[in-house]
């Protein structure tokens, strides 16, 4: 009765185990993190972050979610909030829920119908390791104190 051999449904997902070390990392709606995330997998942010986001593949941020600081990562959807610099090194979807308040730099933009975003925006090749990416936001920094 209970015993649904036929049902794939509820079976564990081999994403995680095909990529090796990628994993999802969820955030959810209604919690509050302050302080930076680093992660290697897919991030899904439905709560608030208030600090930066760094991640080596994909940041999807939901319609609740919020991120008070810069995003760095491979691949990014928004439906949500970001309130700082998002770096995308390929593709960025601003779906049309999402709001952006600051800098863009990515390799590709999608923009739906009803997005907003306030800031500059640079398209073409982004810095390929998000570690790099760091190194230059510090020097950067260094020069213009």
């Amino acid at each position: 009765m209970f015993n649904n051999k036929g049902n794939k449904e509820n079976a564990p997902s081999s994403k995680a185990v095909e990529g090796g070390n990628s994993s999802i990392n969820l955030i959810g709606a209604g919690t509050v993190i302050e302080g930076d995330i680093r992660s290697n997998g897919d991030i899904r942010i439905d709560g608030t972050i208030i600090g930066h986001v760094v991640s080596k593949a994909k940041v999807v941020i939901g319609a609740t979610g919020i991120v008070e600081g810069d995003v760095n990562s491979q691949n990014a959807d928004v439906s949500g909030v970001i309130k700082g610099k998002t770096v995308v090194s390929e593709l960025l979807f601003l779906k049309s829920a999402s709001k952006v308040i600051g800098d863009i730099v990515t390799g590709k933009l999608v923009v739906e119908v009803g997005a907003t975003f306030t800031g500059s925006c640079n398209m073409g090749p982004v810095i390929k390791d998000i570690k790099d990416a760091d190194k230059s936001n510090e020097l950067n920094k260094e020069k213009t104190a």
